[in-house]
């Protein structure tokens, strides 16, 4: 498994062999190997979905579709503890976090398994002697890039609702982790995946990534990243016109008005800037604080903030460590420009002394009174990082909360039933939390962004809809 493609079932090392070495950020360890694929493997992947397109995945009713895709995610679960330790030693989260991440991949698999014979077309009213139909079918060969952050999560939502419209698909995980995936390849074909439907290329962005981003034989592309590496891979596509989904980056704002309950606010807002040690795109990374309570909940955010400890995934604390060094001092750089422009830190949380030295820690950090454009507020930092500003009113909140490139995640913490409609409908975002944030991952609920944070949409019977394209069906009967 390790050091090689899957492709049409079987798996194949890349043409020179080459490998990348999988570091554990935990202890910057060696944990495994995985091809270097390139051109080569991604060229046999496309060509052997483009089979099952024509072939054995093709043939097979959408409701048998969807039996393998719920088979797949019972097997999840039966391979939940393996998946758990291999998802949480290659990203670095914790425990719970990987646990968390293993049961969302087998929802995936099984919602999309009871969706899979209830793509329904339409008829449409026409002229007399007409009948008009309008079908969903499937693309074809549907390409996925996706990140090192939630590797099972991302297969599970992309590769689920794919399969279910009656694609064949072909995945190029992240190179920094993606060992949970390869496994999940292995888990798929025992589960009676037809060879070609599900192919695993792995490698670099710029090698692998490039190569099936650019490929002519691709229907659909979908890309979940950085909006740098977002705008490559839709100009690639459209190289050859090759539709695509993007989910990108995000600076989401937590909103919290004066009569918020703070008892429920306080440990959801400090969840959501350490989950996955802040390497998360829909990460809570602004707290929007009323000018009335700012003191107070600064007071008690800082106290919690304080009292979260960092350390490896196998110690299952608050938060891990960023997934590699390079990660690590992109977020110690945004640190040390706050510093230089002189923005205060509220609280800081403590990396725990049994933490290995070798290992990419951050300590999550809580800054107050950010200037609305400084980058701190402006910018995804990608790390355990949280910004605080004030705000006076409505108008200001929306002002500031609308005020970032991004567009993806909100969430609005009040009690008054008018603000709550006015905030949700103001809010340029793709999602909108009501006192909560996150709905525990939400697989039925769409997602995706506005502005920087991509277009497209994914999860729910909207992402599904993604995978399939339109047909007009004009039939003159007399």
């Amino acid at each position: 498994m390790q050091g090689c493609a899957f492709i049409a079932d079987k798996w194949r090392p890349a043409a020179d062999g080459r490998t990348i070495d999988m570091i554990c950020p935990s202890d910057g360890a060696v944990i495994g190997a995985i091809a270097r694929c390139e051109a080569m493997e991604v060229d046999a992947a496309v060509a052997a979905a483009r089979a099952a397109c024509g072939g054995a995945w093709a043939r097979t009713p959408a409701a048998d579709r969807g039996r393998i895709l719920a088979k797949i995610g019972m097997a999840i679960l039966d391979h939940a503890e393996a998946l758990t330790t291999l998802e949480a030693a290659d990203t670095g989260k914790p425990l719970k976090q990987a646990r968390n991440d293993v049961l969302a991949c087998a929802r995936y698999f099984e919602f999309y398994g009871g969706c899979a014979d209830k793509l329904h077309g339409e008829t449409l009213p026409f002229l007399n002697g007409y009948q008009v139909l309008v079908l969903r079918e499937p693309r074809g060969v549907t390409g996925h890039i996706i990140p090192w952050n939630y590797p099972l999560q991302m297969f599970g939502r992309t590769i689920g609702g794919s399969l279910a419209a009656g694609n064949a698909t072909v995945i190029k995980p992240a190179e920094d982790a993606c060992l949970s995936v390869l496994l999940m390849a292995e888990i798929a074909a025992e589960c009676g995946l037809p060879a070609g439907a599900l192919n695993v290329v792995p490698g670099l962005g710029e090698e692998a990534g490039a190569a099936l981003a650019g490929h002519g034989g691709i229907d659909y592309l979908s890309f979940t990243g950085s909006s740098a590496v977002g705008t490559l891979v839709q100009r690639a596509a459209a190289e050859h016109h090759t539709p695509c989904a993007l989910e990108l980056g995000g600076k989401s704002p937590q909103i919290i008005f004066a009569d918020a309950d703070l008892e429920t606010v306080l440990p959801v807002v400090a969840n959501a800037i350490v989950q996955n040690a802040g390497q998360t795109c829909s990460a809570g990374s602004r707290a929007l604080i009323h000018r009335d309570i700012y003191d107070e909940v600064m007071a008690r955010l800082a106290e919690r903030i304080s009292a979260l400890r960092v350390g490896s995934h196998a110690m299952d604390l608050d938060c891990g460590p960023v997934i590699n060094r390079q990660q690590m001092q992109r977020v110690e750089g945004f640190m040390a420009r706050a510093a230089e422009s002189q923005i205060r830190v509220a609280a800081q949380g403590n990396i725990d002394k049994a933490a290995p030295e070798t290992g990419f820690y951050v300590k999550p950090t809580l800054y107050e009174a950010v200037p609305p454009a400084h980058e701190l507020a402006q910018e995804e930092v990608f790390g355990p990082v949280l910004a605080a500003l004030a705000f006076k009113d409505e108008a200001e909140a929306v002002a500031i909360g609308n005020g970032v490139a991004y567009g993806l995640v909100a969430g609005v913490w009040t009690e008054n039933g008018g603000r709550q409609m006015r905030m949700a409908k103001a809010l340029r975002v793709g999602q909108v939390f009501v006192n909560g944030y996150g709905a525990g991952g939400g697989v039925e609920l769409p997602f995706g962004g506005v502005k920087r944070s991509g277009h497209g949409r994914e999860k729910g019977f909207e992402g599904l809809r993604e995978f399939t394209v339109s047909k007009t069906v004009v039939i003159n009967h007399g």
